[in-house]
């Protein structure tokens, strides 16, 4: 192999026992319209086989921001691929599509092949759970530009629905009620000020909490809303869903609201999780700044009819009415 290259800090042989360590994740991912194991040039899938009519196909992409930065503290890199696989599956089922196939970018500035593994296996883990298929991605080993122990991940999906089947914020009204899923805690945003706050507090991650330790709790993984979601389209006529991630309540429920209308939101009508309640108190923040940054316990609202209220709670039994479509612009919480 390459000496030179090998003395430029680009290790080839690493990268091919990378390759080895990752087939077996991705094989796990395999679903009916995945044609291609990794190696080759592009990806391909057979969309063929989901006899689809009219399909529309729907887009997302993603990364995880500096939750990484507890990842790389804490040495453990197990999870991190569920949150890429997460962020950009949950955006594409808030269209109403059914998640198709994924890909993953990994730049390293040290590839170690078991570390790679260990994070790919998230990534396979996610998809699982998505019922998307790994179809390809890249690894790229850029010393110098990354320190040696840490590496940045984003992800991109495609998924695809009947044209007619897509959510569309135009079918939203006045009087539909807002329903809440639960989420797994911050997910893959805000940890910009979460990790500020903990170094002003000289918190550290290893400091208990309940069952586990912060840092444990901190990078529980974002919750994939696949299984719900799909079961949803399937049982009831679905107005909208706002996957609630950057800019918490404020900047995304609006987002599947058709324009002129707002949401007034019950703040009591669930039970925050208490791991956002100790950051705002280290952190000394307002409850309405909370509401603009974090998604305080509610990663994803569905916006149904009356009518279908007590259908989604048999679905999604831990679901909670949360508020309801009101006919001023602007989320209102009470």
């Amino acid at each position: 192999m390459s000496q030179k290259y090998k003395e430029s800090g680009v290790s080839l042989d690493n990268g091919y026992e990378s390759v080895e360590r990752i087939k077996k994740h991705v094989q796990r991912t395999k679903n009916k319209g995945m044609m291609s194991m990794i190696g080759g040039f592009g990806g391909v899938f057979d969309l063929s086989k989901y006899n689809f009519k009219n399909p529309v196909l729907v887009s997302g992409t993603d990364g995880v921001g500096t939750k990484l930065k507890l990842a790389f503290e804490l040495n453990k890199h197990d999870t991190i691929g569920i949150d890429v696989v997460a962020m950009c599956v949950n955006d594409i089922l808030a269209q109403g599509a059914i998640p198709l196939f994924f890909l993953d970018y990994l730049a390293v500035g040290k590839n170690n092949p078991k570390q790679i593994e260990e994070i790919v296996k998230g990534v396979s883990d996610g998809c699982v759970e998505s019922n998307i298929a790994l179809i390809g991605g890249e690894t790229a080993e850029m010393p110098g530009f990354y320190k040696e122990d840490e590496y940045d991940i984003a992800g991109f999906c495609v998924g695809a629905q009947e044209k007619e089947l897509l959510i569309s914020k135009e079918n939203t009204k006045v009087g539909q009620i807002v329903i809440g899923i639960k989420s797994s805690g911050f997910h893959s945003n805000g940890f910009s000020l979460v990790r500020k706050i903990l170094s002003d507090n000289k918190i550290e991650l290893s400091e208990k909490f309940e069952d586990t330790t912060i840092g444990e709790k901190l990078l529980t993984p974002t919750k994939i809303y696949a299984k719900e979601v799909l079961s949803l389209i399937e049982n009831v006529k679905i107005a909208g869903i706002s996957h609630i991630t950057g800019g918490g309540f404020y900047e995304n429920l609006p987002r599947c609201l058709k324009s002129g209308l707002g949401m007034k939101i019950k703040k009591d009508s669930y039970e925050v999780p208490s791991i956002f309640r100790y950051i705002q108190e280290k952190g000394n923040i307002e409850d309405d700044e909370m509401y603009q940054v974090f998604n305080m316990g509610v990663g994803l609202a569905v916006v149904v009819n009356r009518e279908d209220v007590s259908k989604v709670f048999e679905i999604i039994p831990e679901s909670f009415k949360l508020g309801e479509v009101i006919d001023e612009e602007g989320i209102k919480l009470i």
